[in-house]
């Protein structure tokens, strides 16, 4: 089997997802998409006309998200009308998949020279959302919920409803999920000190060539133990809220698949994953491809897996994933450096270090989702990219990057520096 190499990793920063509020809110995604793949091309001197496919992912494919973002955003960039996209869902974990769909299709042969990566407005998803609410029309690109059969045999909350549960049969403290709040912040307050993300991050420019977004929007380092106590937990109300017209409350679907789980609900922003608007973007090539165009690989594809998990509490497949990855690889927990592991919520991440008997400071060294936010689509592709950075830095050879995905989902996919 031939090796599939990353070549490049580029993203943008992350924009605070609301209308008006943040710098990229005024933007048309697949604006956001160009910006990474046109990188990508001027970066590495690629002849576009050689992209065999460009696999995206994006999870709310509705409104201006809506048709294949990887074509169009191709044809935006200025790539070659050779070049080929397609989009695709897989929730929170678009990204990975997107990614370890592109090794797939180098590492088989098939294709030599593809990009990957994954793009997500929030701030168009949450008005868009809230604008077909309004206009009482059910939202395009739901997570099928509504299908009263499958909520019957398999009930699903809201994530952060979720994530509650979780935190409570796991016994895990709300003082913990805020401690690991608060270190995300510290981490990603260190990281932007120091130029740690600079070698992937590119400003986003208008049509003008002007400079409309070059740093993290999103970041909070003054963030403390104190403020974050101070905060009331966000999906307490959503618990008591009914699902559906006449329908039971998000707290009466994790209860009737855990009926004797009182839910202590303890996640708040502080503890939960950003809103934001981000692209993120991955050039990979087979070495044959790579060596008669002087590219030079940064990191080889390892393994990738999938795995589905318990649909009610949605968010505990990432330790599976993790475990399943690490045996297709031949590899133990100790080889790898590096592990990126979403900051969904703070449980999820918490949870992951717990059951893996991880050491604290290889998970998410430069902080994650809850300080830097997470654009849904996108941010596989980013944590990949990070995670690369961070070899690079610190010489490390092995990272594994993870994330719950909607439905009870995880992808997982272990790179290896070169």
């Amino acid at each position: 089997m031939a090796e599939a190499y990353i070549i490049d990793a580029v993203r943008t920063p992350r924009s605070i997802g609301k209308v008006g509020k943040g710098a990229l809110s005024h933007m048309h995604p697949q604006h956001l998409a160009a910006t990474v793949l046109k990188a990508l091309k001027d970066r590495n001197d690629l002849n576009t006309a050689d992209v065999d496919d460009i696999i995206w992912g994006c999870s709310a494919q509705a409104g201006l998200q809506g048709g294949d973002m990887g074509r169009m955003a191709a044809l935006d960039a200025g790539f070659d009308i050779k070049a080929s996209g397609v989009t695709l869902d897989r929730f929170c974990g678009s990204g990975i998949t997107a990614t370890s769909l592109a090794a797939a299709q180098v590492m088989s042969g098939m294709e030599d020279l593809v990009i990957a990566g994954g793009t997500e407005m929030m701030s168009h998803v949450m008005d868009y959302g809230a604008k077909v609410r309004a206009a009482g029309v059910a939202a395009a690109g739901g997570l099928g919920t509504g299908n009263a059969r499958l909520q019957a045999r398999h009930p699903q909350s809201n994530q952060g409803v979720a994530a509650d549960a979780i935190a409570t049969i796991e016994g895990i403290s709300r003082a913990d999920l805020e401690a690991f709040g608060v270190e995300s912040q510290r981490r990603a307050a260190v990281a932007i000190r120091e130029g740690r993300f600079d070698k992937s991050v590119v400003p986003v420019l208008d049509d003008d060539g002007n400079v409309v977004l070059d740093h993290e929007e999103y970041p909070r380092p003054e963030t403390t133990a104190e403020t974050l106590a101070g905060m009331k937990p966000a999906f307490e109300m959503f618990g008591a809220m009914p699902s559906a017209k006449d329908g039971p409350t998000f707290n009466q679907l994790i209860n009737q698949k855990y009926p004797d789980v009182k839910i202590e609900h303890v996640h708040h922003v502080g503890t939960s994953s950003g809103v934001v608007d981000g692209a993120a973007a991955l050039l990979l090539a087979s070495k044959d491809y790579a060596d008669k165009h002087g590219l030079k690989p940064r990191a080889r594809i390892v393994a990738t897996a999938n795995i589905g998990d318990c649909p009610t509490l949605m968010l505990n497949a990432p330790v599976p994933a993790a475990k399943k990855v690490l045996e297709k690889a031949g590899l133990t927990k100790d080889q790898i450096d590096v592990w990126e592991i979403n900051e969904a919520f703070a449980v999820v991440a918490e949870k992951f270090i717990r059951d893996l008997d991880l050491d604290r400071a290889k998970v998410n060294p430069n902080g994650g989702s809850i300080a830097l936010g997470h654009p849904i689509g996108a941010t596989g592709a980013v944590l990949i990219g990070t995670a690369l950075d961070e070899l690079e830095r610190t010489g490390g050879r092995y990272g594994l990057i993870t994330m719950c995905a909607a439905g009870g989902m995880a992808p997982a996919i272990i790179i290896e520096r070169v």
